[in-house]
């Protein structure tokens, strides 16, 4: 790709609007996540008795909660344990279902109707269901949480590269690729993967989006991220039976997330119409 191509490309994605709003509310997040590595105002461990269920103010921006913890801080510290887990289980679901899907798509044979019948049976029950009955079997815990969200995104990505992969198989320059003698699995590397890697791109921030809510949902009855790892979610089940006294310990947190889901979403919606040749013609 050229200088001159690249700086185009660019152009036209931060002239879709819903890629722009998107990039900066994701990189925002991003920033404060790396930030939070090597400095919050306050130490999340401190707790301040003396100064608990302040609402926000110059010396705490967001308030304290029942503890005297500085929301601030938690928000931050969390925002690391939040992202860690969601692209971990992406990353996941990328590195097992892409291969599987791509797999199926080149056999067409029992695997493939072996793999979509086990994927009908992963998605006959919601994600976070699924999360809460792993974590609840293994445990609770940020790694057994990486599990369960990454085993749901498995079938997620296969079969998007096995409809993807299938829309492809009867091209011609497929048929051409097959009739010079090229192997099922040359074709998958050479041909098939680099023309619909741009799905993956998309699905994976959709599907990290909703590893943000799956963290949270996990965390929020007991399951995700233990004390005393700064979580979202947990942070929202321990303001439940504050909102009368201070409700900014439950605002907060879910302002977060929705934010950075919110983010995400915009930016999975800006790169489809990026990445979607058909979708630029029609516009």
């Amino acid at each position: 790709m050229t200088a001159s191509a690249g700086y185009e490309g660019f152009s036209r994605a931060i002239a879709n609007r819903s890629f722009a709003v998107g990039l900066v509310i994701t990189g925002v997040i991003a920033i404060i996540a790396a930030l939070s590595f090597v400095w919050t105002p306050y130490a999340v461990a401190t707790l301040d008795i003396a100064g608990k269920l302040k609402p926000p103010s110059p010396s705490h921006w967001l308030g304290t909660d029942h503890y005297g913890r500085d929301i601030l801080s938690m928000i931050m510290a969390g925002s690391r344990n939040s992202i860690a887990v969601a692209f971990v289980s992406v990353a996941i679901g990328l590195a097992i279902g892409v291969p599987l899907g791509l797999w199926a798509a080149a056999r067409r044979d029992w695997i493939d109707e072996l793999l979509m019948r086990f994927n009908d049976l992963i998605f006959a029950f919601p994600a976070l269901l699924s999360a809460v009955m792993i974590t609840a079997v293994f445990g609770p815990g940020a790694i057994n949480a990486i599990i369960a969200i990454g085993i749901f995104n498995i079938p997620v990505f296969a079969r998007v590269a096995r409809g993807a992969a299938l829309s492809l198989w009867p091209r011609e320059y497929i048929l051409a690729a097959r009739a010079s003698g090229k192997s099922a699995a040359r074709i998958t590397i050479e041909h098939i993967l680099p023309n619909i890697a741009n799905l993956f791109v998309v699905q994976a921030t959709i599907q990290f989006s909703l590893g943000i809510l799956a963290e949270a949902g996990l965390s929020y009855v007991g399951l995700g991220s233990q004390p005393a790892m700064p979580s979202w979610g947990r942070m929202l089940f321990e303001a439940q039976t504050m909102i009368g006294l201070a409700p900014h310990m439950a605002l907060f947190p879910g302002l977060a997330i929705i934010i950075t889901v919110l983010g995400l979403n915009l930016l999975g919606d800006g790169l489809r119409d990026v990445l979607d040749p058909r979708l630029r013609r029609e516009r």
